[in-house]
C-alpha cells in the first residue's frame, strides 16, 4: 500500500539569488547564483516524504519537454513513484524564484500541471492510505471537484490533508466546503489569517486565525516562518519552534515542513511531537538552493527534535 500520494503541482523551479529586484529600463543585474531545481508545493513535498522513508507516490501533470522531462527524472531520482505523472500535450510548468535571504517572489507559469483532474486522483489513491492536496488555486479543475473528491475518500477510510498556497485572485473560493471533509489543513500564518478573513472572521494573528479554521472541522497545522508552527484541533493551541540555521534559500520551506509533519502524524506521532519534527523539518530545508537541496533526513530530525 501507498502511504502517502501527493496530488497536485509539478514542475522546475528557476531559483535566482543575488540582485533579484528587478529594475527595468533594460538594466542589466548580475546574480550570485542560478540553480534549476525540483519544484512545486506537492513535488517538493513528495521528495521530502520519500527523502523521510515513507512509502510515496505523486499524481500530477508535465508536457513532453526537457522541462517535463527532467521533473520526472529529479522525482524518481528522490525516490517517488512517478508511475502516476501524466505527460501531456501542453508545455510543462515552470516558477521562476527571486530569492531573498527572507522572503521570495514567484513568478509561475501553470502550463501542463494545471488541467489535473478528479479522476486521475481517484484512480492513482486505489492503494493510498493518505492523500495530501497542494497548490489548490494552481489546479482549478480538480480543486472544483474536490469536496466531492475528500468525501470519497473519507468513505474509504482514507485520511486527508489540504496545503492550498496562496490564492492569486485573494478570494479562497471553494475552500469552505472543503474545510468539514479534510483532516488536516496546512496553511502558512499569511494563508491562515487571509483564509480565515474570506469566510468572515475577523482574526487579530495566525493563532486565532487557526482556531477559526479549526471549529469548521480540520485540524489546523499552521507554519509560522522562523517562529516555528503551530496546532489546534478547536480547543487548545500547540507551539513548536523551529530551528536556528545559516538561511540559504526558504524555498519549499513550508512544503518541507508539511512532508516532516505528514511523516509523522500519518505514524501516529503525538500532536505535539509532529509539530516540533514538522518545524524541524522547515528549518532544515532552508539550508540548501530549492526546495529540496537541504531537506532533512529522518536520523537529522531525530537529532534536532
Amino acid at each position: 500500500m501507498t502511504r502517502i500520494l501527493v496530488a497536485g503541482d509539478a514542475n522546475l523551479d528557476l531559483v535566482l539569488r543575488g540582485d533579484v529586484v528587478p529594475r527595468f529600463g533594460q538594466a542589466e543585474q548580475l546574480l550570485e547564483a542560478a540553480d534549476l531545481v525540483l519544484g512545486s508545493s506537492a513535488g517538493i513535498c513528495a521528495a521530502g516524504l520519500a527523502r523521510l522513508g515513507v512509502d510515496t507516490a505523486l499524481v500530477a501533470r508535465v508536457g513532453p519537454d526537457v522541462f517535463g522531462d527532467r521533473t520526472r527524472e529529479l522525482l524518481a531520482e528522490a525516490g517517488v513513484d512517478v508511475s502516476a505523472l501524466r505527460t501531456v500535450d501542453e508545455p510543462t510548468g515552470v516558477s521562476v524564484i527571486l530569492s531573498a535571504p527572507e522572503d521570495r517572489a514567484i513568478l509561475t507559469l501553470t502550463g501542463a500541471l494545471a488541467g489535473i483532474t478528479a479522476d486521475e486522483v481517484l484512480a492513482a489513491s486505489s492503494d493510498a492510505a493518505h492523500v495530501h492536496f497542494a497548490s489548490s488555486f494552481l489546479v482549478p479543475e480538480l480543486t472544483a471537484e474536490l469536496p466531492a473528491v475528500l468525501a470519497s475518500l473519507r468513505a474509504r477510510g482514507v485520511t486527508t490533508s489540504l496545503d492550498t498556497n496562496w490564492d492569486p485572485a485573494g478570494r479562497w473560493a471553494g475552500i469552505a466546503e472543503c474545510l468539514p471533509l479534510v483532516d488536516v489543513l496546512l496553511p502558512n500564518a499569511a494563508e491562515a489569517i487571509a483564509l480565515a478573513g474570506a469566510l468572515g472572521e475577523d482574526p487579530s494573528d495566525a493563532e486565532s486565525a487557526a482556531l477559526a479554521l479549526a471549529a469548521r472541522g480540520p485540524l489546523v497545522v499552521v507554519k509560522d516562518g522562523a517562529a516555528g508552527g503551530l496546532a489546534t484541533g478547536g480547543a487548545t493551541v500547540l507551539r513548536a519552534p523551529g530551528l536556528e540555521c545559516d538561511v540559504v534559500d526558504t524555498t519549499g520551506a513550508g512544503d518541507s515542513f508539511d512532508a516532516g509533519f505528514l511523516a509523522a502524524w500519518t505514524e501516529g506521532i503525538p500532536l505535539q511531537t509532529a509539530l516540533r519534527r514538522a518545524a524541524v523539518a522547515g528549518s532544515l530545508s532552508t539550508r540548501g538552493s530549492g526546495g529540496t537541496g537541504g531537506q532533512a533526513t529522518r536520523a537529522e530530525i531525530d537529532e534536532h527534535a
